[in-house]
């Protein structure tokens, strides 16, 4: 690698001047990606939660059962495609499609390595930079949601319509979660370049300095893309499947792939904010210096987004499913409120640094003093506020409903009453012998 190729890779991505074929490959390059992890990802899904569960899950189509997801796919490409009498057919047809070519797009901007040198040309390793990025995603994501609310009010029936209202409420809810804690990083490295931002984590991983937005925006992820145990849209123990409950064939299928490729971009944008990108991972790049040159970066990068999809299937093979209550409870009433905070202590120690000079160190003891002083109170007024309404109610209720502790049951009025002998049980043996 000449010393031109080193300096052009050593620069942010300059994305707007390839020729048209290379866009083309790029396109088709990105789509591939996106299709092979999401067959990867259901077989892996499927595996990882067989041997959790000590069963061997698909062993039978393709080597190990690699190509089970394949064969379903085509499956369902072949299947009887049926529209219920009552779904309004425009809107029907519409919202998958929408779903699909959303979760599609909106990994055109996500970075997967630096510059490199493709048949004469010098180019990023990216379809697109816009300096926007982030609002970029942002937006896709928010677009995916018509798709699934669609969905359930063009079915015609009832669990698809309660369904598409909870992926509503819940994307809404976890969307402003999941904006706040991206805030931080945008006020951080400066810009909302994708691109940038990972040029912005050369030295130090935004997972290490910004760790309460990288949790907020971890639960966050899998609240936006429906996954368990935040997969209220489709409860199939109370709503059959949710919004897709009447879709079949290769309608279902799209919904199907909407899912998998939002959590493939959900986690390759998790990777690109707080866990440095494509950089080589453990200080490889201080070692080995070519860890971060031409295309060993997409193998760093590759890794990471794998990392984040083995989550979402821990994740769904380990908890049961949150109630819809403490759900958006926890949504509106811990996640905001903490990124909010958090945001501002984000905001104040960039000020502080920039505007006075601070030290990185004397910003996080005074922090720090500020945090255990919030801690001791919140310790104390709750544990004042409970001896209180003990001394006013000795015994207080709960919020929730509850049967009265003494409750009897009465006989069913369907029960058959077998009329008793008078005097039958009063006789001994002997009597009844004589």
């Amino acid at each position: 690698m000449d010393a031109g190729a080193v300096l052009a890779a050593a620069e942010p991505a300059a994305v707007g001047n390839d020729p048209w074929w290379l866009i083309l490959a790029k396109i088709v390059a990105t789509f591939a990606i996106l299709v092979v992890l999401v067959l990867f990802s259901i077989v892996a899904e499927r595996k990882v939660i067989g041997y959790m569960q000590v069963r061997p899950g698909p062993n039978r189509v393709g080597p190990w059962g690699t190509l089970q997801s394949l064969a379903d796919g085509i499956k369902l490409a072949f299947k009887e495609d049926l529209i219920p009498k009552a779904a309004d057919k425009a809107v029907y047809i519409l919202a998958p499609i929408i779903s699909a070519v959303v979760a599609l797009i909106a990994f055109s901007v996500i970075p997967l390595g630096p510059n490199v040198s493709v048949f004469g040309h010098t180019t990023a390793l990216q379809l697109t930079d816009l300096p926007v990025g982030v609002l970029y995603i942002l937006a896709c994501s928010s677009l995916g949601v018509y798709g699934i609310v669609l969905a359930g009010w063009a079915s015609g029936s009832t669990y698809p319509l309660l369904g598409g209202m909870r992926s509503a409420a819940q994307m809404i809810s976890y969307e402003v979660a999941m904006g706040l804690s991206i805030v931080p990083v945008l006020l951080t490295a400066g810009s909302l370049s994708t691109s940038e931002i990972v040029w912005a984590q050369e030295n130090t991983w935004f997972v290490f300095t910004l760790l309460p937005s990288f949790v907020v925006y971890a639960i966050s992820a899998v609240g936006e893309t429906n996954r368990a145990p935040f997969d209220l849209p489709e409860a199939e123990s109370e709503l059959v499947g949710g919004f897709h409950t009447e879709y079949s064939s290769l309608k279902f299928a799209m919904f199907f792939l909407a899912e998998y490729v939002n959590m493939v971009t959900v986690s390759a944008l998790c990777a690109t904010l707080f866990l440095g990108g494509w950089r080589a991972p453990f200080g490889l790049g201080t070692i080995w210096p070519g860890a971060n040159e031409n295309w060993w970066p997409v193998l760093w990068f590759m890794g990471k987004v794998l990392a984040a999809l083995f989550v979402f299937v821990w994740l769904r093979g380990s908890l049961p499913r949150l109630r819809y209550d403490q759900f958006m409870h926890f949504g509106w009433k811990v996640l905001v409120p903490v990124s909010l905070v958090w945001l501002l202590l984000v905001a104040a120690m960039n000020t502080l640094r920039r505007e006075y000079e601070f030290s990185t160190r004397e910003i996080l003891i005074g922090v720090a003093v500020v945090l255990l002083v919030v801690v001791a109170l919140s310790l104390l007024i709750p544990e004042r506020e409970k001896k209180e309404v003990d001394a006013r109610d000795p015994n207080p209720q709960s919020d929730f409903p509850v049967p009265p502790l003494d409750l009897v049951v009465p006989p069913s009025p369907r029960l058959k009453q077998v009329p008793a002998k008078v005097g039958a049980d009063d006789e001994s043996p002997s009597e009844k012998e004589n």
